[in-house]
């Protein structure tokens, strides 16, 4: 039997990048899927690839930003599938960022980093809240970064929306626990990945020599602990943020 037979998952931004593999992989495992993405052309594509496999992948095009969509995306996934097992909170605002110093980010600019990569997370764990509630069980995996550990110059907005999902992520786990609701992170390193590629020039010369395992992360690097995170293995294990970056950062 797959580890997550007959589970329900919800992947925010699933529709390319890390979500993309992300949706892929709960697949392999059993997971029906939903892919709740602003992008609803390139999830369906991503649904197709499911679907072609053998899996079970459905759209619901969700502004994360949105009470209204992420309460309707929790409604249309319990009528498709009638339970919500799993979120992965992973869309996030950082393709075609550009670097700058704090003092040159615009305050809009900082509202719709924080509106999507934190007041997100927050609205769509409430969206799934109630159902999770009444089956007794369920497991919430926010995307945090490395970066909300170590820093990274000239990314003020987004390493401080990351560093408020980790904060997020134990407050709410506290709260949760007497419901059988597990709530872990996960911190990627620096990935190869379409957003990634926006944000530097050339991806080849980003510095590996601080990390242990040497070389650069990518996307199916997450794969092990989300599966990890999703599935009945980690049943004692909430409140954690589980940084997976080849050993960049060590606590």
């Amino acid at each position: 039997m797959k580890r997550l037979e007959e589970k329900v998952a919800i992947v925010t931004g699933g529709a390319s990048g890390l979500g993309k593999t992300f949706c892929l992989a709960l697949a392999e495992h059993g997971a029906k899927l939903v892919i709740a993405d602003i992008k609803e052309k390139e999830a369906q594509q991503t649904a197709g690839e499911i679907q072609t496999k053998g899996g079970k992948a459905i759209v619901i095009k969700t502004d994360v930003t949105s009470e209204e969509a992420t309460l309707a995306m929790a409604k249309e996934t319990i009528k498709q599938f009638g339970r919500i097992d799993i979120l992965v909170n992973n869309a996030a605002l950082v393709y075609g960022i550009t670097r700058k110093p704090f003092t040159e980010i615009p305050p809009a600019e900082w509202d719709k980093m924080m509106a999507v990569n934190l007041k997100g997370v927050f609205l769509c764990s409430r969206a799934v809240f109630p159902q999770m509630k009444k089956q007794g069980k369920g497991k919430i995996i926010n995307l945090s970064s490395e970066t909300a550990f170590t820093g990274s110059r000239h990314m003020v907005h987004y390493v401080t929306s990351k560093g408020g999902i980790i904060s997020f992520t134990k407050s709410l786990a506290v709260e949760v626990g007497q419901y059988g609701i597990r709530v872990n992170a996960i911190g990627p390193g620096f990935t190869d990945s379409a957003a990634s590629r926006s944000i530097i020039d050339d991806i080849s010369k980003y510095d590996i020599s601080l990390t242990p395992l040497g070389r650069l992360e990518v996307p199916e690097d997450l794969v092990g602990a989300l599966i990890f995170l999703a599935s009945d293995d980690s049943d004692f294990i909430t409140g954690q943020t589980l940084v997976v970056d080849g050993g960049r950062y060590m606590h």
